[in-house]
């Protein structure tokens, strides 16, 4: 994945059209994101080993990226925890992808989410099963994260229609 303008993106996309590129946007600008096991497009992007993966990512939909520094020690603890995970999203109103990306570089995971709506997502995070997925986070911080955990929202990129 990585970050510029929208038309810097947009760009991007049409040189690589054999990939299905996927653009979401926020306040912040755009995300390019694509999978692919061995094709590298970005000169500046980051790249991640994709550990889970539930349903397809949309091209329409709203996208919710927690990004995780682990400590190097405390990767397998990390992983083995989303292993293990009850699997209670994926039967949620409007769910329709989830990945877990583990960094080839740097320590930050990403977990990634992807909604069919901002209120599919709202939802899930007042629900119970959301409360039962994380009842460990709640009991003590785990002690592999580090501190500065941040989440990121997208929706996903829709080119308005000329009239």
């Amino acid at each position: 994945m990585t970050n510029g303008t929208i038309d810097f993106l947009l760009q991007m996309e049409k040189k690589h059209e054999e990939l299905d590129l996927k653009l979401m946007e926020n306040n912040a600008g755009g995300l390019l994101y694509y999978e692919h096991p061995t094709k590298e497009i970005f000169q500046s992007g980051r790249k991640y080993e994709i550990l889970e993966a539930t349903g397809e990512i949309q091209q329409r939909g709203y996208v919710v990226m927690n990004n995780i520094p682990v400590a190097e020690e405390s990767r397998a603890l990390f992983e083995d925890r989303f292993k293990r995970r009850k699997h209670s999203v994926e039967a949620m109103p409007g769910f329709q992808a989830f990945r877990v990306l583990r960094p080839y570089k740097g320590t930050t995971y990403v977990i990634l989410t992807q909604w069919s709506s901002k209120k599919d997502f709202e939802y899930w995070k007042a629900s119970g099963e959301f409360q039962e997925a994380h009842e460990l986070d709640q009991v003590k911080p785990s002690s592999y994260l580090f501190k500065n955990t941040y989440l990121a929202t997208y929706d996903m990129y829709v080119e308005e229609e000329e009239e």
